[in-house]
């Protein structure tokens, strides 16, 4: 897995460590425009996926794809975490 050592990464945590302990400390402003921008991306997307497959079936393929894709998902999420991180830090300065 690309995130294995949580504790190198950053040196001292993990990505979702270190994002949360940016959420905690940044602009509350910035954390609020930034995580306001990623629910309304995944309301979006969702939106797609219910219009194309139906509100089951989405369900459905979340499902199946937690399980079949666990170790690309955890790597995907903490591409996010970093990605979001950068994001408020760039924003904070």
């Amino acid at each position: 897995m690309l995130f294995e050592d949580e504790e190198d990464i950053f040196s001292g945590g993990s990505p979702k460590k270190k994002f949360f302990d940016i959420v905690y400390n940044a602009n509350r402003n910035l954390v609020e425009l930034e995580l306001d921008r990623l629910v309304e991306r995944l309301c979006l997307m969702e939106m797609i996926l219910e219009d194309q497959m139906g509100e089951e079936a989405m369900e459905r393929e979340i499902q199946r794809r937690t399980v079949e894709e666990s170790v690309e998902l955890e790597n995907h999420k903490m591409s996010k975490y970093i990605e979001l991180t950068a994001n408020i830090l760039t924003q904070n300065e």
